[in-house]
C-alpha cells in the first residue's frame, strides 16, 4: 500500500497506539461534559496499572466501567458513538434517579 497525505481537516490517521485517545476519548468527553457534572470521568493507562485492570477484569480495549456509590452498574468494550454511550449512562443511571 502507499503512503497518502491527508488533505482534509476531517480526515487524520490512527495507529492502534492512539485509537483509544483519538477516537474513543473526545465521544466519551462530550458525553460527560453534556452530563454537567452528574458523571466523572477517570481514565487509566492499562499499561502502567496492570493489577488495576487485572482487578476489574479487563480483556477489551478499551473499555469503560460504569461505578456509582463504588459499585460497579456496568461496562462496554470498544469504541462507541456518543449516542450509544449516552444510552448506556441513561440506562444505568437515569434509572436510579442519578441525573437531574
Amino acid at each position: 500500500m502507499s503512503s497518502t497525505t491527508n488533505t482534509s481537516a476531517w480526515i487524520f490517521d490512527v495507529t492502534l497506539a492512539d485509537f483509544g485517545q483519538q477516537v474513543l476519548a473526545p465521544v466519551l468527553e462530550r458525553v460527560v461534559t453534556q452530563r454537567a457534572g452528574t458523571v466523572w470521568l477517570a481514565r487509566v493507562e492499562v499499561d502502567d496499572n496492570m493489577k488495576l485492570a487485572g482487578r476489574y477484569r479487563v480483556r477489551g480495549f478499551p473499555t469503560v466501567i460504569l461505578f456509582a456509590d463504588g459499585e460497579e452498574l456496568g461496562r462496554f468494550s470498544g469504541a462507541r458513538p456518543a449516542g450509544a454511550v449516552d444510552r448506556f449512562l441513561a440506562a444505568h443511571l437515569d434509572a436510579r434517579g442519578a441525573t437531574g
